[in-house]
């Protein structure tokens, strides 16, 4: 199973964007989902760094296996799971 996150509606929205990425690794736990594909679109980078920032969190990142870069379109991050 797979699931998408298109932060075009809150990306000037901080606090919104952290409780969306949120959501989204607890729905992939929940549904056992094994890929979550995050566009946080091209534009100058700054949301990509934030989504980074956010995955790169120590709670976080014991929450998933790993994160791949698309490297077809730089808008796009997958991030893969490994359950139990």
């Amino acid at each position: 199973m797979k699931l998408k996150l298109d932060l075009h509606p809150v990306y000037n929205r901080g606090g919104e964007i952290d409780k969306a990425l949120r959501g989204v690794i607890d729905e992939a736990i929940r549904k056992k989902a094994t890929e979550v594909e995050i566009i946080p679109g091209k534009g100058s980078g700054q949301l990509k760094k934030k989504v980074l920032r956010f995955l790169d969190q120590k709670e976080i990142k014991a929450l998933y296996h790993r994160i791949d870069k698309d490297s077809k379109n730089h808008g796009r991050l997958f991030v893969y799971f490994r359950h139990r």
